[in-house]
């Protein structure tokens, strides 16, 4: 995978304790990388970081990306060659909560990482993570494109159209700039929609939030069951992300900007029809609650346009959704049968990197034809 760029190399991850985070962690142990991971503590329990016990696979720093000093330190450190900025406070009611938190960690510690990136000269590539949350939604029927402006109605979606205008900000300022010391820093901001998959315990989340109450049989309650998202597997962003980073290393400024890793247009669907799904595959009887709570602002359709991703990149969904919600419902059940979740883990990514390959060496076959 990847031409083995990733083999041997410093790759330094914020926010590897997470979700998206810890599933990265994984596929880049398992393509040989020296993963040195900066992040808080998992945020749950149970938590796929502890599951997988990547704690001994990596280079594990607790640490805050609003802290600058201890950041830098790290950078100074370890000497990363790429990065990968996953960290952040990620969830939209939460953000509501704690607003000042949100952009701390949202805005600020895009700065600091940037900073570090811009003060350590073994930094060749950074991939920025924001969130497709990242535009002014106009609630349009069809995907939202990179040039599109940017905006957010609550502090989490805003905290990201901030992410995204300060890391533009740096390429143009420092990184794309031959007067200062030629910094040579290739640097790009992946937006992804929803993502699901195995491991995922976080508070808000549809499918972790079905499991718990068909555990504890209850009904499930839902906010909007008929709001409209962009799903995919955690692996489609993951592999678009480096394969983004492998493209910056590879050809530059070239790749440099903002790419959005969203599903294909079948697979945007409402909540509603997710839960029923899910319950489907898991084997669950289930009732529906609505939250009657209408005081927070929450969007009704999101969709992304990934064309960039597909013609540049080369870059296409692998898994629709049907597969994506069978893959994770196996991986739950596997957790819950305890069976040695990094083997499962490693196992689903080694069949997403065959699908891969297959489509790769098609595409090169139609290519000569």
């Amino acid at each position: 995978m990847f031409d083995n760029l990733y083999k041997d190399k410093n790759i330094l991850i914020t926010g590897h304790t997470g979700f998206k985070g810890s599933w990265l962690s994984c596929w880049l142990h398992s393509l040989g990388s020296h993963v040195i991971g900066y992040a808080l503590k998992p945020p749950t329990t149970p938590n796929l970081f502890e599951i997988c016990d990547l704690a001994t696979k990596t280079t594990d720093i607790t640490g805050d990306v609003r802290n600058a000093r201890e950041l830098r330190n790290v950078f100074e450190g370890y000497q990363p060659e790429i990065v990968f900025h996953l960290a952040a406070q990620s969830l939209v009611r939460h953000s509501y909560k704690e607003p000042v938190e949100t952009y701390e960690t949202n805005v600020m510690g895009t700065v600091n990482v940037l900073e570090a990136c811009r003060y350590t000269p073994s930094v060749r590539v950074v991939v920025v993570v924001t969130s497709d949350k990242c535009y002014e939604n106009h609630e349009q029927p069809f995907g939202y494109r990179e040039e599109d402006p940017l905006g957010g109605y609550d502090p989490y979606s805003s905290s990201k159209g901030c992410a995204e205008l300060v890391s533009n900000s740096y390429w143009r300022s420092y990184f794309n700039s031959d007067g200062c010391r030629g910094y040579g820093v290739a640097l790009a901001t992946a937006r992804a929609g929803n993502v699901v998959g195995g491991g995922d315990w976080a508070v808000d989340r549809l499918i972790p939030d079905c499991l718990k109450a068909w555990r504890d049989s209850k009904s499930i309650v839902l906010r909007n069951p008929d709001a409209i998202r962009p799903w995919q597997h955690v692996l489609e962003p993951l592999y678009g992300y480096l394969l983004l980073g492998q493209h910056l290393c590879r050809y530059g400024k070239k790749y440099a900007g903002a790419w959005n890793f969203g599903p294909n247009t079948n697979d945007v669907k409402p909540v509603r029809w997710v839960v029923e799904q899910i319950a489907q595959m898991w084997g669950a009887s289930f009732s529906i609650e609505i939250e009657q709570d209408g005081s927070l602002h929450e969007t009704k359709h999101l969709e992304l346009d990934c064309v960039k991703a597909k013609s540049k990149l080369g870059w296409n969904p692998i898994w629709n959704l049907n597969s994506a919600l069978e893959k994770t419902v196996e991986w739950y059940k596997a957790y819950y049968n305890h069976d040695a979740m990094i083997n499962t883990t490693i196992r689903q990514i080694h069949e997403y990197e065959e699908l891969v390959k297959k489509g790769t060496n098609q595409q090169n076959e139609l290519q000569i034809l």
